[in-house]
């Protein structure tokens, strides 16, 4: 069997130096390699006229410049690990694709340059976060980190994954759990006309309550040091995430599996958050 690395994906921005830090902090926690990748785009059809091969090398030339870079800032942060660094053709977020069955986790800044030509979220990053085989990590929002890690759970079958993923995330930074549980409460038909989430519904919000305590009840017995805080909400559920983001360190969620987009993992629920959060965003989700 082959052993899994921690994939990050860098093109020596001040965000992807960021990405880096955190991926060579989780392969050393985890105990694997780390393989830093920079993917350059290389089109045949607009330099096949060219003479020689003055572009490709430069190209090449400034992409082993922004790995050996990486490398030497993953080494000083975690000089343990085993450092693997891959310069590659074609697409970014193809060519991640083309590796991320490999990896244990895939970090990414949510913005770049370079290497990562024209990289805003809708590109590279959301593409690899809804469509990798593997929980993938988006570096974005505050730089002044801290406060709990944060955890969307619903009672779907990926609850399981978001929960394992965030208490050993919890441990792993010595923080707090705070899970959101969102719900739209039944509200009467004279009350059609207000906000679910003004609406007071203490016998449901219990009832709500008491089966979060029940799905959550094997991993506090698992991890007893983590505090476990809990929101209960009516608001929608990226909005309540987004909302407790501010004050957070981390958050968690967990993919939908495939949906009506053909090889999308990801839902909308995900997707605002890799948009809109205030800290790093980790989609969990199994390994394929």
């Amino acid at each position: 069997m082959k052993t899994r690395h921690v994939i990050v994906g860098t093109d020596g921005t001040e965000r992807s130096r960021a990405a880096v830090i955190w991926a060579a902090r989780e392969a050393q926690r985890r105990g694997v390699p780390l393989r830093i990748a920079h993917v350059f785009e290389w089109d045949w059809e607009d330099y096949r006229y060219s003479v020689g091969n003055e572009y490709t090398d430069v190209s090449r030339q400034l992409a082993e410049a922004v790995v050996n870079n990486a490398s030497r800032l993953a080494r000083e942060t975690a000089p343990r690990i085993p450092i693997e660094t891959d310069t590659l053709i074609g697409h970014p977020a193809a060519r991640l694709l083309d590796i991320a069955g490999q990896a244990e986790l895939m970090v990414l800044g949510h913005r770049g340059r370079g290497g990562f030509a024209g990289l805003r979220l809708g590109s590279v990053s959301q593409r690899v976060a809804t469509h990798a085989p593997c929980p993938v990590l988006v570096i974005r929002g505050r730089d002044d980190l801290d406060g709990p890690v944060l955890a969307g759970v619903d009672d779907s079958p990926a609850a399981d994954d978001v929960l394992t993923t965030a208490f050993e995330a919890a441990v792993a930074h010595e923080t707090a759990l705070s899970v959101v549980r969102s719900y739209l409460p039944a509200i009467p038909l004279w009350l059609d006309n207000v906000r679910p989430s003004e609406v007071e519904t203490p016998e449901q919000d219990a009832a709500e309550l008491a089966q979060l305590e029940e799905q959550l009840a094997p991993w506090r017995a698992k991890y007893p040091d983590v505090i476990v805080e809990f929101l209960l909400t009516h608001d929608a559920a990226a909005s309540a995430l987004v909302g407790a983001s501010r004050c957070s360190q981390l958050v968690v969620v967990g993919s939908r599996g495939r949906g009506a987009v053909r090889g999308a993992l990801l839902g909308s629920v995900g997707l605002q958050l890799l948009h809109h959060a205030e800290c790093p965003v980790l989609i969990a989700r199994p390994h394929q």
